[in-house]
């Protein structure tokens, strides 16, 4: 790591990236010869180019996943599958630090966070690797003279529409179980953030995936994602980012009664109680607005706290938000760059609003820059105070190192501002009373709440929102049904009687 990190530093780019669509197996030019640039968001320098799609390029990647569908993929036994997840797993975990620096460089984040990232998508594969002979079907009781059962099929091509955000782990997240079912996959990475989708490749053709299975095409949202998720031959899309776009995803998927998971964001309340470790509560949701310079779509954004801990809570709070590097992701920082100048330009749009309109800003507030080079898209991590229900930055998601506090005086106010937003993802609830805490679980709308932890569990725990922030599960055993599709069979098995 060491060494990658320097030579990345020293030369602004890295040996070895993928530059080309991967299709049926092999790399391939765009069919319009084009391409674009990949940045680097702690210098803001372009380090990469890599193949720039469009229709045709979808259209070629279908027509391979379709092939591989009813080729030689559709007679390899779930054991096999899960065999080839496994050596995906072990390939993953054994080029880690490759993958880490390449998923810094290309999204910005702290090259240790990216690490994590890189685990988590070994996990991914290692997790569904063991699913693929358990989803097994069911024996039905009509009676002595029948027989009936169901069975679960794989649903056909799967489309993947990945952020620039977390590129490696949601590939994975949804790759994974879409393998582990029998279907075949197109991903279409981020234009932000393309280049870990496409070392999956070689990855998975290494661990013995066949040819067609695994597509990636590479390009922008209008240019490829949408031709993608409007393709006839798409059975299911996964598609994970705004609500508009997301929306928009929908009504295209609609018109082939395409089926869809969509993972649209969040503005996610930490409630926390006075009863609590006040001192472990902000320690916690300090790495859980900061992390990944607050990129994260169930971000701990809100801090919803009751009144008489509030100024215990922010006095720990801001000394240590003070106590946070800033850098390139190779430093290893605490906090990185956000990962595009629009994302920088949208976090300052916020918070020089929420100025304007008289919130008080205890600390951060201001673009910056990497303090070793002056370079670099930065944001100074951020705490809004006494943040009002109706406030514009309590009710969007910023999508940046930014943190509303929200005080409340009964617990009944405490979930009415935890559910005052559009977003219903994820949750977190901070109390020593386990009463307290699994009343405000049942009451909060979330897919998924935090006790004590925020972003407690993992692969294994079901993730996805209500509401606008999507529809749909991921990870877990519930991930695996979207891509399975359920066939009864109905048989009498003795003759009819006559009379």
């Amino acid at each position: 790591m060491t060494d990658l990190a320097a030579t990345t530093l020293a030369t602004g780019t890295l040996p070895g990236l993928p530059s080309r669509h991967w299709i049926d197996g092999g790399w391939h030019d765009a069919a319009s010869g084009r391409t674009m640039e990949s940045f680097d968001p702690g210098s803001g320098k372009a380090f990469a180019s890599f193949a720039r799609g469009d229709a045709a390029d979808v259209q070629a990647a279908v027509d391979a996943a379709l092939a591989a569908m009813t080729g030689r993929w559709r007679g390899i036994t779930p054991s096999e599958r899960g065999r080839i997840l496994m050596r995906t797993a072990e390939l993953i975990r054994a080029n880690a630090e490759f993958y880490a620096v390449v998923e810094c460089l290309d999204c910005g984040k702290p090259v240790g966070e990216a690490r994590v990232d890189v685990a988590s998508a070994a996990r991914a594969f290692e997790y569904y690797a063991g699913a693929c002979d358990k989803m097994h079907g069911l024996t039905i009781p009509l009676g002595h003279d029948y027989l009936a059962y169901s069975v679960n099929e794989p649903v056909g091509v799967t489309a993947h529409v990945i952020p620039w955000n977390y590129p490696i782990s949601t590939t994975a997240r949804g790759v994974a179980p879409a393998l582990a079912a029998g279907c075949t996959v197109v991903a279409k990475p981020a234009e932000q953030t393309p280049l870990t989708a496409l070392l999956l490749a070689e990855t998975l053709k290494q661990a013995g995936l066949p040819d067609g299975v695994y597509n990636v095409v590479t390009g922008t949202g209008a240019e490829v994602g949408a031709p993608l998720v409007s393709h006839p031959g798409i059975a299911h899309v996964a598609f994970t980012g705004s609500v508009a776009t997301g929306c928009s995803v929908m009504q295209a998927a609609a018109r082939n009664v395409t089926s869809v998971t969509l993972e649209l964001g969040g503005k996610s309340p930490a409630v926390v109680m006075a009863d609590c470790d006040i001192e472990t509560a902000a320690a916690d949701i300090l790495a859980a607005i900061y992390e990944n310079a607050g990129q994260i779509c169930s971000a701990a954004a809100r801090v919803v706290i009751e009144r008489a801990a509030q100024a215990e809570f922010l006095d720990r709070f801001v000394a240590g938000v003070r106590t946070l590097s800033l850098g390139h992701g190779l430093r290893n920082p605490r906090v990185g760059p956000v990962n595009s100048p629009n994302q920088l330009e949208r976090i300052s749009d916020f918070v020089e609003g929420a100025r304007a309109n008289g919130t008080e800003i205890v600390t951060g507030g201001s673009r910056t820059s990497d303090p070793d080079t002056g370079l670099g898209w930065f944001f100074e991590p951020t705490v809004l105070n006494n943040v009002k229900m109706s406030d514009r930055v309590a009710q969007n998601e910023i999508f940046g190192p930014v943190l509303c506090v929200q005080p409340f005086d009964d617990i009944e106010e405490a979930v009415a501002i935890a559910n005052s937003t559009n977003f219903a993802l994820v949750a977190g609830v901070y109390t020593s009373d386990f009463g307290t805490a699994h009343r405000l679980a049942r009451d909060i709308d979330a897919g998924q709440v935090f006790i004590n932890e925020y972003f407690a569990g993992g692969i294994e725990i079901p993730f996805g929102g209500n509401r606008h922030s999507g529809i749909g599960r991921e990870k877990g055993l519930e991930g695996m049904r979207n891509y399975l599709r359920v066939k009864s069979v109905a048989a009498r098995t003795s003759p009819r009687r006559t009379h």
